[in-house]
């Protein structure tokens, strides 16, 4: 991480090499000094990072001197941002003669600030040419040129090797995925097959495979067996050699002559000429890399026997590799069930006391340390043998609760845990690592809004530009693999299967959170820890008091993120900007703030600034100050005005400002856009406006819109019929628009959307409130499109028509008076990837026609009020893959025709997991009622 600190400065150091520099003779010589210096100290810094991942294995001398690297990447970062800042106060805009004046002005209002950063990387210089000679003093090498001469490996007590004697009756929650994966292993195609469990570390991978293998059904069906440890560094040839021994050892064969010897190629041969009649499997444990297949796929003849491979690994995308060539099954295992949790905790933790029970006391306490583990057995069968050799009273089990991170760092019982469910953190490229430690400064189980996760990483600097790409794009990437290795947990899908919200599992958030510290990367402010010592650029306040927060100040912070807070009083918030000048990302999400103060201008360096469900009315003038400004979140704030100075923020990327009113019913003035002012043409980086209200702009208003060719999501309000084929015009412009929102003025006003020509080519997202006199043709064209909503729209003609074959279409929402028709027919092969239907308020509709071999994949189907509609659509027989069906103020003998007992439509439905009736309660958005009708496994989301 030391390492991953200083590549990041040398890229804000240059900057100044090519411009800043240039201007104060003598600064510019001492910066590129300073950057060559860094170069060449990134390479001992990869190893020495590399040897922290256990600091067991660092000498005294190493630590120091990474700490002390830390200490001046730490003074250098600070000193160009403190820099930059002064030099921005002044900054004026050149031209001409004038700006020859001014230039002059700028050059002597700015010789003090240049003269303090000359004498500040003069002395950094002077310690890192310190730094540089210590390391040449203790002989560092570089990750290039081996390991340090001093480095010698600890070993640890691997827990994992526990998996390989456990009787039947120390481990529980096995046996339906040891069955399934026994019918996987002896049944199926005759063609090779690679099956692979896939899972956090500690999940139980190891011991589950264990089980399988020594099954008396696999061992018999099976030729030949090997098992073989991989690990994340390993030998092809080693691996080869060992496959060989184990499968003529499993068949009492004499050893092959000078296997030893042999090289890579005559080992494959060797194992291809063995296998070419067998029916064998093989059991590969702890896949770490990527390509692994790449290594092994030739050696494991496909001889048509029905042979087995079976992988254990913590990335999905080892398994991805294996199909290129083969047949693939994967297992995702999932964490033990509460029940399963329980039984396992008392195994351990009672098994010489109390018959294996726990003493009524101790439950409450026991609950609540089985909980922080998250049905993860390794951690669950770690912390009940440590409690194992504790007293049984509440005192020592409330002591291990409330240590229980500080205990993973120290207790011996505990070091396995941390250092398996470390190995995925250390196994991170850099680029990775600052955006897992990131997560940290979030609360515990926090669900974490996976876009406002990116936009922080992108305003941290933590995302590489890729050709091509947009930042979002490839943050986006960087997100999917930390999910890949089973190191960040989805808590919640989008309807079109990414991660909308996520979240860490409460160990690895505890091994986080000690890094955070090891690496200063930051510091959390909470009710545990009120105290901050130390160097830090990052600070997460959760919790605190205001007589707590009110004495903290610290000009270096650039990166400040806010929950649970009581109060931001005026007073406090009236020097907050001045005291954190260095901000780059601001978060004020659900705070309790009602002002932002005029000078929010002063920071220079912002990138990232939320004022997301706060009660901020106005924004300050100043705010066109943000030069640096990429995303600025206003939504569910009260602003509703936006400066007409917001059109200088030339890097402003994402604006997203828009109220939901959650008092009064879904309807066309329940969410309100913001007002923007002439000249938002100018902001040509802008891929998200969502949404702006266009009765104030108008015509032109929607011209400068149209000079936003980045734009990926687009929201308007209060289309008029005038200004339709100006919209039309304009989104015909956007080449990129991926997603769009459009509201009518008012439920009767007609718009006209018919023009679009050609039709967006990559939109994903459509949503159409308003009066259409038809739908207009181009949707049907949409090869891309995964939603569609459509309210208010009056259509006379089946919309299903123009939509049915929609290859990606994915969520389909007709409602609100959307369709005037008395019937609607889904015909069969039509939505063939459909998920999610909605017919909300259809009061025509009397008749729903689905056809068996229609909407094969719906999972969720939402039908009502439907006043006319007095039968259960009988077709929602034919839907096997539907898990939620809800029905909302239905006619009294529709509901009654769906009684359990005595319904006479209960059998068309009993398929579905869940289904319940929902009943309008008040005049809130979400004021209803639930009934449940049928449910199994399955739970209704409020």
């Amino acid at each position: 991480m030391a390492q991953d600190a200083v590549s990041s400065l040398i890229d804000k150091l240059i900057p100044l090499l090519t411009k800043e520099a240039k201007l104060l003779r003598g600064i510019h010589g001492e910066v590129a000094d300073i950057k060559g210096e860094l170069d060449n100290i990134q390479s001992f810094l990869k190893d020495a990072d590399t040897r922290a991942a256990a600091e067991e294995d660092m000498s005294e001398g190493v630590k120091t001197w990474v700490k002390q690297v830390r200490e001046v990447a730490f003074r250098i970062d600070v000193a160009t941002d403190q820099y930059l800042v002064q030099v921005a106060l002044h900054d004026p805009h050149w031209r001409g003669f004038r700006g020859l004046l001014q230039k002059t002005t700028h050059l002597l209002k700015t010789l003090k600030p240049r003269h303090e950063i000359a004498a500040e990387i003069q002395k950094i210089k002077a310690s890192i040419q310190k730094i540089k000679e210590r390391s040449e003093r203790y002989g560092f090498q570089s990750t290039d040129q081996g390991s340090s001469s001093g480095s010698q490996s600890v070993m640890w007590v691997d827990p994992r090797k526990d998996s390989f004697y456990l009787d039947d009756t120390d481990v529980v929650g096995i046996e339906t995925h040891r069955d399934k994966l026994i019918g996987w292993l002896v049944k199926g195609r005759s063609h090779r097959t690679v099956l692979s469990v896939v899972g956090m570390g500690g999940l139980g991978k190891t011991t589950l495979v264990k089980k399988v293998y020594d099954h008396r059904r696999v061992q018999g069906h099976f030729d030949c067996h090997a098992w073989i440890p991989v690990s994340q560094s390993y030998n092809v040839e080693g691996l080869l050699r060992s496959m060989i021994r184990q499968f003529r050892n499993a068949r009492m064969e004499s050893l092959v002559a000078r296997i030893d010897a042999m090289d890579e190629e005559l080992l494959i041969h060797e194992l291809r000429d063995y296998l070419r009649k067998k029916r064998y499997v093989v059991i590969f444990d702890d896949v770490w890399k990527i390509d692994f297949w790449e290594d092994i796929k030739h050696a494991l003849i496909d001889n048509n026997k029905g042979s087995r491979i079976m992988i254990t690994t913590r990335n999905t995308e080892v398994v991805d590799f294996c199909k290129k060539s083969s047949p693939v099954l994967v297992y995702e295992l999932q964490p033990l069930p509460p029940i399963e949790a329980w039984k396992l905790f008392c195994k351990r933790a009672f098994k010489f006391d109390f018959e294996g029970h726990c003493p009524l006391e101790l439950r409450e306490l026991s609950y609540d340390i089985i909980e922080k583990c998250k049905g993860l057995p390794l951690a669950i069968v770690a912390i009940g043998s440590l409690l194992s050799t504790k007293d049984k009273t509440i005192f020592e089990w409330k002591n291990l609760h409330d240590s229980l991170g500080f205990e993973l760092g120290r207790s011996p019982h505990l070091s396995g845990v941390n250092k398996i469910l470390s190995l995925s953190f250390e196994d991170l490229p850099y680029n990775l690592k600052s955006s897992l430690l990131y997560l940290g400064m979030y609360p515990e189980d926090y669900s974490i809004n996976c876009v406002r996760l990116i936009r922080q990483w992108i305003a941290e600097g933590f995302v590489k530009e890729i050709e091509g790409k947009t930042f979002e794009e490839v943050a986006r990437e960087y997100l999917t693999e930390l999910i890949h290795r089973s190191l960040v947990q989805v808590s919640e899908f989008d309807f079109d299967g990414k991660a909308r919200r996520c979240r860490l599992h409460h160990l690895l958030r505890e091994i986080i959170l000690q890094k955070m510290k090891d690496f200063s990367f930051c510091h959390v402010l909470s009710k545990k820890g009120s105290n901050f010592e130390g160097l830090t650029r990052r600070m997460s306040v959760d919790r605190v008091s205001y007589d707590v927060l009110k004495g903290f100040e610290d000009s270096h912070i650039h990166s400040l993120l806010l929950f649970n807070l009581d109060e931001l009083p005026k007073s406090f918030m009236s020097t907050f900007f001045a005291n954190f000048k260095l901000l780059k990302v601001m978060d004020f999400e659900d705070a309790l703030l009602d002002f932002i103060p005029e000078d929010v201008g002063i920071l220079f360096h912002l990138r990232y600034l939320s004022l997301r469900n706060t009660k901020v009315r106005m924004l300050p003038k100043s705010i066109g100050k943000l030069q640096n400004l990429e995303t600025l979140d206003l939504k569910q704030s009260l602003v509703s005005d936006i400066p007409i100075e917001i059109n200088k923020l030339c890097k402003l990327r994402h604006l997203i400002a828009y109220h939901r009113n959650l008092q009064i019913d879904f309807s066309l003035t329940h969410e309100k856009g913001i007002k923007i002012q002439k000249g938002v043409g100018c902001l040509k980086n802008l891929q998200k406006l969502y949404h702006v209200e266009l009765n104030h702009g108008g015509v032109h208003l929607i011209n400068e819109l149209g000079k936003l060719r980045q734009m990926r999501k687009l929201g308007i309000k209060n289309l008029s019929k005038e200004t339709a084929r100006p919209l039309c015009d304009s989104i015909e412009k956007m080449n990129y628009l991926e997603s769009l929102d459009i509201s009518s003025t008012g439920e009767d006003e007609i718009i006209d959307l018919q023009s679009i020509s050609p039709p967006p080519q990559f939109l994903q997202r459509l949503h159409i409130k308003g009066y259409l006199e038809k739908l207009p043709d181009w949707i049907s064209k949409l090869q891309h499109l995964v939603r569609l909503k459509i309210f208010w729209s009056r259509l006379n003609d089946d919309p299903l028509k123009a939509l049915q074959n929609l290859p990606n279409l994915c969520d389909l929402d007709i409602s609100s008076q959307a369709y005037n028709g008395e019937q609607l027919h889904f015909k069969r092969g039509g939505f063939s990837k459909l998920r999610f239907l909605c017919l909300r308020q259809l009061d025509g509709l009397n008749l729903l026609i689905i056809d068996k071999g229609a909407l094969v994949l719906l999972e969720t189907l939402l039908i009502g009020p439907s006043p006319q509609l007095k039968k259960v659509p009988s077709g929602i027989r034919y839907l096997k893959n539907l898990k939620v069906l809800g029905f909302c103020d239905m006619p009294k003998e529709f509901e009654e025709s769906l009684d359990p007992k005595q319904g006479p439509c209960y059998s068309i439905i009993e398929h579905v997991a869940l289904v319940y009736l929902r009943h309008k309660v008040g005049k809130g958005y979400y004021d209803y009622t639930n009934r449940i009708i049928r449910s199994k496994n399955l739970t209704l989301a409020s």
